[in-house]
């Protein structure tokens, strides 16, 4: 992840390889030079109990591997099954796109942005699963 530059707001928290680092009462910026390095912003973390839907299943694999917790290679066949999963059911235009960026970071190595992307589907996901009570 060479040439990443975090963003943070006040108290904001990172997991960087591991280590979760609070940030103090100002705006920072960090620039994350070692490549390879472990992200996760905690703000856009998803605990084990919230893993429930297929998409937030999906987007929990990805985190798994941003915190270190799993490897790129066991966690990239699982990724690409939820996401030949979701695109089952997720056809429209603008989903489609969401999840060829995620198969083509998940592909790249770039979990961060397959993690992003697929969380764009989340709000199509609550609208699908409220329609269908």
């Amino acid at each position: 992840m060479s040439g990443l530059v975090l963003k943070l707001g006040p108290k904001e928290r990172v997991l960087i390889n591991g280590a979760v680092i609070e940030n103090g009462d100002r705006r920072s910026r960090l620039s994350i030079v070692t490549p390879d390095a472990h992200i996760l912003r905690l703000r856009d973390a998803i605990h084990p109990e919230e893993a429930n839907t297929p998409v937030r299943r999906a987007c929990y694999a990805a985190q798994l591997v941003l915190s270190g917790d799993a490897g790129p290679g066991e966690a990239r066949r699982l990724l690409l099954q939820h996401i030949e999963q979701l695109s089952q059911v997720f056809t429209d235009p603008d989903s489609k796109v969401l999840l060829a960026d995620a198969t083509h970071a998940l592909i790249d190595d770039r979990h961060y942005q397959c993690m992003k992307a697929l969380r764009g589907l989340l709000p199509r996901e609550e609208r699908l699963m409220a329609a269908a009570k």
